[in-house]
């Protein structure tokens, strides 16, 4: 194997852990939670898919907060446009609390976090 390739854990990662931790606040609260795996067929995809039956479907991205070391993929910078011109939502969520959660029940979110890449 070349020296150079490193194999990068993001399961490990403070994403990783945020993502976690909604995940339990969400099941906590009735929502079946499922997470997509970032591979070469779900590139561009959501971090999460997730249902409630009072509540609807929501698919979640987990960033950092204030997107501090966070960053948007090439594929999901290529397919979030075109998830929200399908009328498909996506909620950025940055940590597992009670504002965070609000988020879920306002308008879809994503392009707020575009300008903070900037």
């Amino acid at each position: 194997m070349n020296g150079d390739f490193k194999v990068r854990n993001f399961a490990d990662g403070p994403e990783a852990k945020i993502q976690r931790e909604i995940t339990e606040y969400l099941k906590i609260r009735d929502w079946l939670v499922k997470p997509t795996i970032g591979n070469l067929f779900q590139s561009g995809f959501p971090d999460l898919f997730c249902a409630h039956r009072m509540k609807g479907a929501r698919w979640i991205e987990v960033k950092l907060p204030d997107m501090k070391g966070s960053r948007f993929t090439p594929a999901q910078l290529s397919w979030f446009p075109q998830f929200s011109a399908a009328g498909v939502g996506i909620w950025i969520l940055t940590g597992a609390n009670e504002a965070e959660y609000a988020k879920l029940f306002s308008a879809p979110n994503w392009m707020m976090y575009m300008s903070v890449m900037k």
